[in-house]
């Protein structure tokens, strides 16, 4: 199933949710434009943006994009000598959009 799909069947739920996606790579990403991560309220998620402390982080993020309303823009980037520690393959940029979806 397909993050929008999924993203869809939550909303006939009733989940307030919000949507990540990757808008821009430099370097070396472990996903591509466009990936996405749909969340819920309650933290739940399906799909993938990046990986580690990058996903837990724009997990969190959209709890409070939900709670507010607001679109964010993230942006992580690392050096190949701390990338691992941050959850990407190695060195890189990444822009993360992440809005609530209503």
């Amino acid at each position: 199933m397909q993050v929008t799909e999924i993203a869809s069947f939550w909303v006939s739920e009733g989940r307030k949710i919000a949507l990540a996606t990757v808008v821009e790579t430099w370097g070396s990403a472990p996903q591509p434009v466009g990936a996405q991560l749909v969340i819920d309220a309650n933290g739940h998620f399906e799909g993938a943006v990046s990986g580690g402390c990058v996903e837990g982080d724009v997990i969190t993020t959209a709890q409070d994009v939900i709670a507010s309303g607001a679109p964010q823009l993230l942006e992580f980037g690392v050096a190949d000598e701390t990338a691992w520690r941050a959850g990407l393959a190695c060195g890189g940029r990444i822009k993360i959009y992440v809005e609530a979806v209503v």
